[in-house]
C-alpha cells in the first residue's frame, strides 16, 4: 500500500524534498489501517513544512524486514523504516544515530529502558515507535463453564486446560510456535521457566541452557502432547490465527498483548488478564517488545528526516496511534498521559508492567538471525519425535554463528 502525499510549494526557492517512509501494517482491514495514521501525521506535518513530501509504503509485518533489506541490496533504501530491527544497518554504517537527527528533549523523553535497547555500541540508532508487554488471556465464560479461576502456576495452566478440553473447548492452550512471532512466544515461556535468551551477567547467548530445556519439555510433555494445544501443531500456528481464534471464543487461554483485548472485547469476549505464571509462582519479569524507527543515510536527508521524527514523536501522535491499537507509548510524557486518562485504563496493568520486562536483545548485530532461526526451529521442540534440546542446541549454534559473523 502505497500513499504519496503532496506536500505545499517550497516558498524558500529551493527543490522539493521528498522523504520516503516504510512502516508496518498494525490494522486489520481499510478501515483501521496503518496508513490512515501517517496520512494524518505526514499531512499535519507538510502543512507546517512546506517543500517535505512524505512518500509513504505500508507493509505487512510478515514480509517488512525482508522488503526494507531488498531495497537497501537494491540502493534504493528508504528515508526512515519502521520496522523489527536494526542492528545490522547500524553494523554496515547504513543508519544516522538518534543524536544526528533528533532534538534533545524528544530523545530524552524515550524510556530509559527503550533508549538502551536502541544502542549499538553505546550509540542509539534504533528510536521505539511502539511498545507492549505480553500477559496471560483466558476466556472468562469459558473458565466459569468448567468452574476455573484464574491459573497461578504451571500446574494451573495444565490442570485448567485439561477441565477446558473435557469441556469441549476446541483449543484450551493456544500456543503459536509459528514464524509469524515465534521468538516472542518462545521468550515469554522461556521467562517463565527461569531462563532467557540471553545470560544477564554478560549478555551472552543461553539458548540452550538446561532451564531454558526444562521448560520446552514441560511444555511438550503437559500440554502439547496430551492434546492440549488444539487441532494445529504449534509450529504450525501463527499468532495472527491463534488471535482470531480467541476473539471468537475458540481459544480458553494464550499469551497476548493489548490489541488483542481490544479486539476481543469488541467482539464480545470476556478477557482475563494475569501475568504468565511460572513453574511455581509468577514468572521473574514479562515481555517488553518494541518495534523500531531507523533512519537511513543513503539518500542524505538529515534535517528533514530530523524534522518529521520531532513532529511524530509528539506526544498527540503517539497517543494516537497507542490508543487506536490500545499498544503503549515510549515516552515518559506520553506515557503520563496515558495512565491519567480513564478512558486508557484497559491498559494500564501492560504500562505498569513494561518498565520492569525483559526485551528481546535488539541491540546484538546477531539478533535478527537468531530471531529468524527460533522462527524456523522453535516449533519442532514440541513435536512428538523431536528432542527439545536438539531443537535448542540447533538454535544455539546459529547463534554462535551469527556472533562469529560480525
Amino acid at each position: 500500500m502505497t500513499v504519496a502525499l503532496a506536500g505545499c510549494a517550497n516558498t524558500s526557492g529551493g527543490g522539493d524534498v521528498t522523504l520516503k517512509v516504510v512502516a508496518a501494517e498494525y490494522g486489520t482491514n481499510s478501515e483501521d489501517s496503518s496508513v490512515n495514521y501517517w496520512e494524518s501525521v505526514a499531512s499535519s506535518f507538510q502543512a507546517d513544512h512546506p517543500g517535505i513530501k512524505i512518500d509513504i509504503k505500508i507493509r505487512p509485518w510478515k514480509t517488512i524486514d525482508s522488503d526494507v533489506a531488498r531495497m537497501v541490496a537494491e540502493g534504493k533504501a528508504p528515508d526512515i523504516a519502521q520496522v523489527g530491527s536494526y542492528s545490522d544497518y547500524a553494523k554496515d554504517d547504513k543508519l544516522y544515530a538518534a543524536d544526528d537527527l533528533l532534538s534533545v528533549p524528544t530523545q530524552a523523553n524515550f524510556l530509559d529502558q527503550l533508549s538502551e535497547a536502541g544502542e549499538v555500541n553505546r550509540i542509539q540508532y534504533g528510536m521505539p515507535f511502539i511498545a507492549s508487554t505480553r500477559l496471560l488471556f483466558y476466556n472468562k465464560e469459558l473458565f466459569a463453564s468448567a468452574g476455573l479461576s484464574a491459573p497461578k502456576d504451571w500446574d494451573d495452566i495444565r490442570s485448567a486446560a485439561e477441565a477446558l478440553k473435557a469441556d469441549g473447548v476446541t483449543t484450551p492452550f493456544a500456543l503459536p510456535l509459528g514464524t509469524e512471532e515465534a521468538q516472542g512466544e518462545a521468550l515469554m515461556w522461556l521467562l517463565s521457566g527461569g531462563g532467557g535468551v540471553t545470560d544477564n551477567a554478560d549478555g551472552s547467548y543461553s539458548i540452550d541452557s538446561p532451564v531454558n530445556v526444562a521448560t520446552f519439555t514441560w511444555l511438550k510433555k503437559n500440554l502439547v502432547g496430551p492434546g492440549l494445544t488444539g487441532p494445529v501443531a504449534p509450529g504450525k500456528l501463527d499468532r495472527a490465527t491463534a488471535f482470531k481464534a480467541f476473539t471468537s471464543g475458540q481459544v480458553g487461554m494464550l499469551n497476548g498483548h493489548p490489541t488483542l483485548m481490544k479486539d476481543a472485547v469488541k467482539r464480545g469476549i470476556k478477557v482475563g488478564m494475569v501475568p504468565l505464571p511460572a513453574e511455581k509462582g509468577p514468572a521473574k519479569a514479562s515481555v517488553g517488545v518494541a518495534d523500531w524507527i531507523m533512519a537511513f543515510k543513503q539518500n542524505g536527508h538529515r534535517e528533514q528526516i530530523g524534522s518529521f521524527l520531532d513532529y511524530a514523536y509528539q506526544d498527540k501522535n503517539l497517543l494516537s496511534f497507542s490508543g487506536q491499537y490500545d499498544l503503549l507509548p515510549v515516552t515518559y510524557s506520553a506515557n503520563e498521559a496515558m495512565l491519567a486518562d480513564p478512558e486508557h485504563q484497559d491498559v494500564k496493568t501492560f504500562l505498569t508492567a513494561l518498565p520492569e520486562s525483559e526485551l528481546f536483545p535488539y541491540g546484538k548485530n546477531s539478533w535478527s538471525r537468531v530471531s529468524e532461526s527460533f522462527k524456523k526451529n522453535i516449533g519442532r521442540a514440541v513435536e512428538r519425535d523431536q528432542s527439545p534440546g536438539a531443537v535448542l542446541g540447533q538454535i544455539a549454534r546459529d547463534a554462535s554463528a551469527a556472533e562469529a559473523a560480525e
